[in-house]
């Protein structure tokens, strides 16, 4: 029988209709609210694709059950991070470095650097490397990566 699961998404409101109530948030995101910029990559919580912000804090949407969520977590995806019109300090980073070659992970490592620049406004490098060390780039990009955060930072 579905259920109604209330969620409060990219400063909205919302309810999310599933059968599963322990279904991931990822895929409510996706597939019910047609949310893009968080992905599947490792369904495991290891590559990072998935992250999104619940209440600040960089999260893997892929391992995060409905179920654990209500309607006073506030959830931010790439999407409500900003816009095309107004990016996000980071989003603007990334684009000026040039940061994305095939662009599977950058969901991930904009949302984890959004998140470490919330809480640590001037990081150092070493810092910046630990935040990312857990978001999976096959590309190689990880130098445009780094100076794009950098940058966001006010560091470069």
């Amino acid at each position: 029988m579905p259920t109604s699961v209330p969620l409060h998404v990219n400063g909205q409101a919302t309810t999310v209709s599933i059968d599963d109530p322990d279904m991931p948030l990822l895929y409510a995101l996706r597939d019910n609210l047609g949310l893009h910029g968080p992905r599947f990559g490792c369904g495991l919580g290891q590559c990072g694709t998935c992250t999104v912000h619940i209440n600040g804090e960089a999260t893997r949407s892929c391992v995060t059950p409905l179920s654990s969520l209500g309607p006073d977590q506030k959830i931010v995806t790439l999407e409500g991070l900003g816009s095309p019109e107004n990016p996000h300090r980071v989003q603007k980073a990334f684009i000026d470095e040039q940061a994305v070659q095939c662009g599977y992970c950058i969901n991930g490592m904009i949302m984890q650097a959004a998140a470490l620049l919330a809480r640590t406004p001037r990081p150092t490098e070493e810092q910046i490397r630990n935040e990312l060390a857990n978001n999976i780039c096959r590309c190689g990009t990880h130098a445009r990566i780094l100076r794009a955060v950098k940058r966001a930072a006010g560091a470069a």
